[in-house]
């Protein structure tokens, strides 16, 4: 599940190419805070991984809600 939920979520990444060639800059819509930047695209994706997978963690963690990606959640349902 976890794999598909980070799957689907870069799925839906925009990438744009820098000005002055600094690089590129990835994101995710809907995923604040997720981000990345770097000299090659290649670096920008893995390093845009590399964030999400850190920032799912965190939430996680730390109870924040995490977006629903093409009907694929995260969280954990309490059963009372």
């Amino acid at each position: 599940m976890l794999t598909e939920y980070i799957r689907l979520a870069l799925g839906k990444a925009h990438y744009e190419i820098l000005p002055e060639g600094e690089g590129y800059f990835g994101s995710i819509e809907g995923f604040q805070g997720v981000w990345a930047q770097s000299d090659t695209l290649e670096t920008c994706r893995e390093e845009l991984r590399e964030v999400l997978e850190e920032w799912i963690v965190v939430g996680l963690r730390m109870g924040h809600p995490l977006p629903v990606v093409d009907g694929v959640s995260l969280m954990i349902e309490k059963i009372a």
